[in-house]
This record gives structure tokens, C-alpha cells and sequence, in this order.
């Protein structure tokens, strides 16, 4: 929705191609479309690989393309768009920070952290897995992060009690649990979850896990794992955190914790990235959200996600011949 509404909004019509991972709402959304009234080839829905992806990128009668996927994915569209001069908006992966000043309130990081870190079993580009801890409290929120991984219900997502649903495919699930042997093999230190819960005899699901003692030039910090998989890391002061959360090539959320709300508006103007939040994190839709560096080219959602979906045409008339 976040491509179509700005696209219907500014006259157009749309081939979407979903995931075949996630193809399942899509079949919702066209009963929706057809329901609304929302006239026949205005949107037009195909379910298949990526070969179709492939195809609909290259087709000569596609005048924009919008993207939501993986940096490596985003990289091959967005050299075929160039290739093509065609229009892009690429919203791809994240390797977000969030930043706990010595000042920050426990709970209040306790209460936002579900949603900034964890939201969607951590399936989004979003996921702040990367979270930096001042040495002066370094402990203290290693604990308190980890209780609160140890506090979640794992299991069927459709049950209101579960808070910690699977992740999307058995692949997935081979790469999350593959970063978390990873890190289990450098300098860094498990202290919650790391493997498959033993409550679930079935099912694509993974404990949350939390690391500390994490070096930001580790591969846990520096790929985007999309799971679960926290990497706790230590700063010294407010300059450390910045120059530690900048130290990424992705640059798409983030978070700032603090009790003075100007303080952490300071630091958070200086942390390269599209989005950020201050003692919370969730997108505002009235606002724009896109990414920097290898998190992606262009902006959606507010005012500014219609204008990928414009052209300017300049039509010169003469004084002389408008009166004739």
C-alpha cells in the first residue's frame, strides 16, 4: 500500500508483483480493489518468481519501478533501471542502531523495544539489531534486554497470547540460525536464546537471541540478518555512538534513548539515516520514510511519496497566440 495508494493517487496503473513467499494477502488486496470499485486494469496483480520480477523490470511499456527487498536484489534493479534511464524507488535493507544514552530510562526502552527491534518476529528492514550501550551501564541493559527476550511467548501467531511468531520460510530460518553459529564462533557472548525453542516441536520458529560484548566490525553487526538476533555493543560517550551507528553501509531507522528529549534529538541529527525515532520507534505514515547509503534511493509515504509517481511537463505558449 505504501506503493499504491501515491501510484492511484497520481492517476496511474500498477502491476504488482508480491513475493511468492507473501503472496497470500495479495488475493486480499484484489478482492479489496474489486469491492472498492476500482475499474478493471487499474491494478493488476501477478503471482510468480522472479524471473516475472525480472521481466516486468526490463519491459519497455513500465514507465517506474518501486522495489521493496534485499540490498542485493535492489542493486541488480537499480542498474537495469539506470541502464534504461527509467524512474526507481528502492526500499531495501537496514542495519539500524538503536542508541541507549547513560541517561535513557530502562523501562521506557523495555516498553519501545518490541516495536523497534522486534516488530514482525524482526522480518523488517527497520529492525534495529543493532544496539548501543554506554560502558557506564553496559551491564544493565545487557540484562534487562535479555529478560525481556526471555519473557516472550513463541509460538502460533495467531493466538493473541504468542508474541513471537516464526520466520517466513525454512530457508529463512537456515540463514538466521547461520548468523547466530557465527556469532557463537567470534569473541561475542550469548546470553539469551541462541537456537531453536524447545517448546516448538515443529514450525519455522527461532528463540530471540541476544549477543553483547559485540565488536561493530563483526559480521553480526554489520549484515542484516532479519531475524531475531540482537547485537549489543558498547560506546563511550555520545561522539562513540554516533561514529559507531554511522560505521554501516546501510542507513534506514534507528532509535535514540534518553531522558532529555534534546539531548537525544542532538544525537539523533547526527546518525546518517532516513528515519529515527527518540524513546520510541514506529513509522509515521504522514511523514516520508525511505533510506540512505545501501538502504535504498527515494522516499514513500507523506506528501513527497507522490512525486516519484509525477512527471513535470513546461508548456510555453506566447502572450499573442493565447489572445488569438
Amino acid at each position: 500500500m505504501m506503493k499504491i495508494a501515491p501510484a492511484l493517487a497520481a492517476g496511474c496503473t500498477i502491476v504488482l508483483k508480491p513475493s511468492p513467499e507473501t503472496a497470500l494477502d495479495s488475493y486480499v488486496m484484489g478482492d479489496a480493489a474489486q469491492e472498492a470499485g476500482l475499474p478493471p486494469g487499474v491494478l493488476n496483480i501477478v503471482l510468480a518468481d522472479r524471473e516475472a520480477g525480472a521481466a516486468l523490470v526490463s519491459h519497455p511499456d513500465v514507465d517506474k519501478i518501486a522495489f521493496t527487498g534485499s540490498t542485493a536484489t535492489g542493486r541488480i534493479i537499480g542498474a537495469e533501471c539506470g541502464r534504461l534511464i527509467r524512474r526507481m524507488t528502492l526500499e531495501l535493507g537496514g542495519k539500524s542502531a538503536a542508541i541507549f544514552l547513560d541517561d535513557g530510562d530502562i523501562e521506557t526502552f523495555l516498553a519501545g523495544i518490541g516495536m523497534a527491534s522486534f516488530m514482525n518476529n524482526s522480518q523488517t528492514c527497520t529492525t534495529q539489531s543493532r544496539i548501543l550501550a554506554p560502558r557506564s551501564r553496559y551491564d544493565e541493559l545487557v540484562d534487562a534486554l535479555a529478560g525481556w527476550t526471555r519473557q516472550q511467548t513463541i509460538g502460533n501467531p495467531l493466538d493473541p497470547a504468542v508474541t513471537m511468531g516464526p520466520m517466513a520460510s525454512e530457508k529463512h530460518l537456515q540463514r538466521v540460525l547461520g548468523y547466530i553459529d557465527i556469532a557463537k564462533n567470534s569473541d561475542a557472548r550469548l546470553v539469551s536464546g541462541g537456537g531453536r525453542p524447545k517448546s516448538q516441536e515443529r514450525g519455522w520458529f527461532v528463540e530471540p537471541t541476544v549477543f553483547a560484548d559485540v565488536d561493530n566490525h563483526d559480521q553480526l553487526a554489520r549484515e542484516e540478518v532479519f531475524g531475531p538476533v540482537m547485537a549489543v555493543i558498547p560506546f563511550d560517550d555520545d561522539e562513540d555512538a554516533v561514529r559507531i551507528a554511522n560505521d554501516s553501509n546501510y542507513g534506514l531507522g534507528g532509535s535514540v534513548w534518553s531522558s532529555d528529549e534534546q539531548r537525544g534529538l542532538d544525537v539523533a541529527r547526527q546518525v546518517r539515516t532516513g528515519t529515527i525515532g527518540i524513546n520510541y520507534y514506529n513509522l509515521d505514515l504522514g511523514a516520508p520514510f525511505g533510506g540512505m547509503k545501501d538502504s535504498g534511493i527515494g522516499r514513500e509515504l507523506g506528501p513527497e511519496a507522490i512525486t516519484p509517481y509525477l512527471e513535470y511537463k513546461s508548456i510555453y505558449a506566447s502572450a499573442d497566440q493565447l489572445k488569438g
